[in-house]
């Protein structure tokens, strides 16, 4: 029987919520709004989310106008415990009755294969589902998450931003939901500026032609899909190329209802401004797209979307002029003064900024940082030359944190440290390593370019870690206030390209200069440690590498990420490319670590030995050499393939040798080759962590 249904259009009117959290309720409402409705059994079609900064909307197709009547089943206790030998119900049967919504004596006995049981059957009657949406759609308002919430007026209830209108129509009939003491109608309003309302919608199918005839673009996709052909038309007007960068491009989007894209323009003077800043006061500051020539060379054009009229363009583009010449100028200035004392003289002015506040200031922080990037220089053997300039590219690197241009522009940290470096005379392997010491920044981001840089950052990077585990300040669960893990995962990713260091000398290394704070040397040294290694398991399992790989190598005990790295690849490749040996291996491993005794030893006597356990003895003299000398070499992939020489040994070992003999002597002997066997393998990685390969 075919259902009557219609469509539901709820539309929460607000003042303008912060684009990025406007684009995460968006996300939210596409999974809230079918989980309310499947929750109470109303039956319906496709649901479609739109939103703006003033809106968030839902239309939800084929509503159907009663809820799915249902009968509910539930199985008991057997009879045998639902009721006592007179017949009379015991307290499982009444518990569980109770537990149903139905009394004793509504249970039903069933038989499943030849046992009695006590069934309660529960039906539940179709609703109107016009009565229940008043509070469904209620419940979707207060069910959105917001990273800040406000109140307003004399409300007690909480949203991103004040709620101003409702509309909630149900096909034609409006839908009377409460909330802030709202309720809705039929009435939506259009853009702020160009067509505010109120506009009436005659049916839920109307709110979004209403909504777009009202000057509003009403979903995220067609404000982009907007604004790339208003920059495209922009560049093939001016021979230029627009950047648009990922995260600026979703706060512009979410910042207008009615996007126009327009170009402006500032003086060339600017230019001389190092580009960096002109970017970030563009992009960060005003949200403004610079335009490039064919050369990649900043011009002094840039583009604006603008939420206003357009047919007062030229109003608009001559304000945003106004505004973004007062910013450069600004950049201007404070570059300019930077530049009259050299880099150097600013480092003593970082005792003036707290780093942490049990750690000190910034100027400590600097201290600790050359003096761990001196001994990641030795530890790495660099050049004198190159060493040198790890020392002084750590000195200076947070130097320009105090110098006007940073503190107006905080963005470009590290990048104006380098233009200053080098107008100070500093050589430009120094001046590189400091823009390049917070590399790398986020997931994907370009390693520092020098070995210089790499030394610097991983000391930078590792001071924070160790100096906040430290002072008890690590990540929890999800918090991780301080960036720790991506600080981790920045330094696991230098070493695995090669950085020539010990992580694990550098941790010590590290809270060797944290001698005036009071911590648990050992415990706090165990737990970054630890940290480190979680991080790169973390990594190779966001890789795709099979968790019993890692296991087995971590198993080991190895704790040097690239070691770490390197070996879950080499033991992978090998057991994708000798499958049959690797898998024969692992259950010959399995079965020899379960049979082993650890306490007798590796000891074996040869004059107690058959010819198989000969064969395997000799064998395993042969390998572990040969493993010793390609874990020395960190050639893990040759260590696997020289264990893979052990398969034949060990198989006619198990064939041929009754390993748990009655004579004492000869069971033990081979237990203790057994222990030999493991041995081997152990420097390497666990094998009885590893499943049998999918063929």
């Amino acid at each position: 029987m075919a259902r009557n249904t219609r469509t539901l259009a709820f539309e929460i009117g607000t003042e303008e919520i912060p684009a990025f959290d406007l684009s995460n309720a968006t996300k939210q409402l596409e999974k809230l709004v079918p989980e309310t409705f499947d929750a109470l059994r109303i039956p319906h079609g496709a649901v479609r989310i739109y939103s703006t900064p003033r809106r968030l909307i839902s239309i939800v197709e084929s509503v159907a106008e009663e809820t799915e009547a249902l009968v509910e089943e539930h199985k008991g206790p057997s009879i045998k415990i639902a009721f006592d030998a007179e017949g009379n119900p015991t307290k499982a049967a009444e518990g569980f009755a109770r537990g149903k919504g139905v009394t004793v004596e509504e249970l039903e006995r069933r038989e499943i294969d030849g046992v009695e049981y006590v069934y309660a059957t529960k039906s539940i009657a179709a609703r109107a589902v016009a009565d229940l949406l008043p509070e469904a759609l209620s419940g979707l308002i207060e069910g959105i998450s917001w990273p800040k919430s406000c109140r307003w007026g004399t409300q007690t209830v909480l949203f991103s931003r004040p709620v101003r209108w409702l509309v909630a129509l149900f096909g034609s009939e409006i839908v009377p939901v409460t909330y802030a003491n709202l309720v809705a109608g039929n009435a939506t309003r259009g853009h702020r500026f160009l067509a505010p309302g109120p506009h009436k919608v005659s049916a839920a199918d109307d709110l979004i032609d209403v909504v777009v005839n009202a000057c509003v673009v009403p979903s995220e996709s067609l404000r982009e899909e907007a604004i790339r052909k208003g920059v495209a038309a922009a560049e093939q007007e001016t021979g230029y190329r627009a950047e648009l960068p990922a995260k600026t491009l979703t706060e512009v989007i979410n910042l207008t209802e009615y996007p126009t894209v327009l170009v402006g323009s500032f003086d060339e003077e600017f230019l001389r401004v190092p580009e960096e800043i002109i970017v970030d006061a563009m992009l960060m500051h005003q949200r403004y797209f610079p335009l490039y020539d064919e050369a990649g060379s900043l011009t002094n054009r840039f583009i604006v979307v603008s939420n206003g009229n357009p047919d007062c363009a030229s109003t608009i583009i001559d304000g945003n002029e106004r505004v973004v010449r007062a910013r450069l100028a600004d950049a201007k200035f404070f570059y300019e003064e930077d530049l009259k004392e050299p880099l150097e003289s600013y480092v003593d002015r970082l005792d003036e900024v707290v780093f942490q506040e049990t750690l000190g200031t910034m100027k400590a922080k600097t201290d600790r940082v050359v003096a761990l990037a001196d001994e990641l220089a030795s530890d790495a053997r660099l050049a004198a030359q190159d060493a040198a300039d790890a020392h002084r590219a750590a000195y200076l690197s947070k130097a320009d944190l105090v110098s006007n241009a940073v503190v107006e522009f905080t963005s470009v940290q590290g990048i104006m440290g380098s233009y200053y470096a080098e107008a100070s005379g500093e050589t430009a392997q120094v001046a590189r390593a400091i823009a390049d010491h917070y590399r790398p920044r986020f997931a994907g981001d370009e390693l520092p370019e020098s070995e210089v840089g790499r030394i610097v950052a991983t000391a930078d990077k590792l001071d924070t870690i160790c100096g906040l585990f430290a002072v008890g300040q690590g990540p929890t669960g999800s918090s991780d206030p301080f960036a720790l893990r991506r600080a981790a995962i920045g330094i696991v990713n230098m070493l695995a390209a090669g950085l020539p260091v010990s992580l694990d000398r550098a941790i010590e290394a590290s809270l060797d200069t944290y001698s005036a704070v009071d911590f648990d040397r050992d415990a706090v040294s165990t737990e970054v440690s630890e940290f480190f290694v979680t991080r790169t398991k973390v990594m190779m399992r966001d890789r795709g590498l099979p968790a019993d790989v890692i296991d087995a190598v971590l198993a080991t005990g190895v704790t040097e990420p690239a070691e770490i790295i390197a070996r879950i690849e080499a033991l992978q490749s090998a057991r994708e490319d000798m499958t049959d040996i690797m898998d024969d291996l692992a259950t010959a491993y399995a079965r020899a670590n379960n049979l082993r005794d650890a306490a007798l030893g590796n000891e074996v006597e040869q004059a107690l030995m058959g010819e198989a356990e000969r064969a395997l003895a000799e064998a395993l003299a042969a390998v572990r050499s040969k493993v010793d000398d390609a874990l020395a070499a960190n050639e893990y992939a040759v260590a696997l393939r020289d264990l893979a020489a052990l398969r034949g040994p060990i198989d006619r070992f198990f064939e041929d040798v009754l390993i748990m003999d009655d004579d004492v002597a000869l069971k033990n002997n081979r237990l203790r080759l057994l222990n030999r066997f493991v041995s081997v393998f152990a420097r390497v990685a666990d094998f009885g962590k590893m499943a049998k390969s999918g063929r």
